[in-house]
């Protein structure tokens, strides 16, 4: 053996003699386990040695209460970020807020403090997620249960959109509702489907996106403060509208087909628009002048009519000079645009009638030709 076996049971590789186990107990053949009592008692009477007057001492025992005390004071300080707000709560009970910075709470489990982002602009992604930290490098991929939506023309369309929120009550926010960006996300999604279920399926895909937008930021805005969620939303952003990937080709021919139909109606109206007025300014021309000449017509007559009763009163005045002059008056229009020869009574031999106005419009026989001069010498 590697050690001395002497004196009777020997010693054993703990130094001990006499037939003493390694704990001193006793033989060490009966292999019994270490006493814990005895182990214990041996520490405790080791610490009181470096406690001042004894470890049972009360100056001892005020210090250590003072040291725990010290030591649990020291736990109510805490730092706010920035972007964040202190949320001060007392037994559970919202007492105030803290602003950014090293603030100090009584010591837990008195008063506690959350401290949620109240600066910063949460996204929520509806009918799309974002893969990748840049969004250069990103790509996206749909979730076909939350973007299919139905119009209010009964057409099917794929969305996406994300809706852009902050903070604004924090008391109402941590208490209020239990998970806040699942319920922004599902309030946007019901916002969402409740404003596209209102319009025809042209208003998102060739229309102001941005109204809808905004549409749907102020219904959103409504149930959040409805469930009292202490949440602002700041944007809702239209990012794709299109019919679903399985009828895209169909229906692009039918829209084809719906344009071309409104180029045609158009046309249609533009020559309709045309023609109309034309006709209704033609008509109102013809209208115009029937009316004057209806006007020219009756005051013609009632000119004449008068005229013819004054005649007649003049003439049952003086009879003879009235009818004298009626026919000196007739003759004169008679006669205004006839041609007229005057003949001398008096001229004897004179034949009664000569053309003279014929003579008069009569041509003049034309100069004959000069003769062309000789050539040559003569004979």
């Amino acid at each position: 053996m590697a050690w001395n076996t002497q004196g009777g049971g020997g010693g054993g590789p703990w130094g001990g003699g006499g037939g003493q186990g390694p704990w001193g107990r006793g033989p060490s053949g009966g292999g019994q386990p270490p006493d814990l009592e005895e182990i214990l008692r041996r520490g405790q009477e080791k610490f009181r040695q470096y406690m001042p007057g004894g470890f049972g001492g009360s100056r001892g025992i005020v210090l250590v209460v003072l040291a725990g005390l010290v030591l649990w004071g020291l736990t109510g300080f805490y730092k706010v970020n920035p972007e964040e707000v202190g949320v001060v709560l007392r037994f559970g009970r919202f007492v105030g807020y803290t602003q950014p910075g090293l603030n100090y709470h009584l010591p837990s489990p008195i008063e506690s403090v959350l401290t949620p982002a109240v600066t910063r602009i949460n996204r929520v992604e509806l009918g799309y997620r974002s893969q990748g930290d840049n969004r250069r490098n990103s790509s996206s991929r749909d979730t076909a249960e939350e973007s299919l939506m139905l119009t209010g023309d009964e057409n099917i369309i794929d969305i996406n959109f994300s809706a852009f929120w902050k903070v604004n009550d924090p008391e109402k926010y941590l208490f209020n509702i239990r998970d806040p960006e699942g319920t922004v996300k599902v309030v946007a999604e019901s916002a969402m489907r409740e404003i596209i279920g209102q319009l025809p399926i042209r208003a998102p895909l060739f229309e102001n996106r941005q109204e809808i937008g905004d549409r749907t930021r102020a219904r959103m805005q409504e149930l959040l403060d409805s469930y009292g969620a202490g949440i602002s939303v700041t944007q809702v952003q239209l990012l794709k509208a299109d019919p679903p990937a399985e009828v895209i080709d169909a229906f692009n021919d039918v829209q084809r087909a719906k344009a071309d139909q409104e180029r045609l109606r158009n046309e249609a109206e533009a020559y309709r628009n045309d023609i109309i007025p034309r006709a209704r300014g033609e008509s109102e021309r013809i209208s115009q002048e029937a009316q004057a000449y209806r006007e020219q017509v009756i005051d013609l007559a009632q000119g004449e009519a008068k005229r013819f009763t004054s005649v007649y009163l003049a003439y049952k005045l003086a009879p003879e000079v009235t009818a004298r002059r009626l026919y000196i008056e007739t003759v004169e229009d008679v006669l205004k645009g006839a041609q007229k020869i005057m003949v001398d009574p008096q001229v004897k031999g004179l034949v009664p009638y000569l053309p003279l106005p014929e003579l008069g419009k009569a041509k003049p026989a034309p100069a004959a030709p000069a003769p062309a001069p000789q050539q040559g010498g003569s004979r």
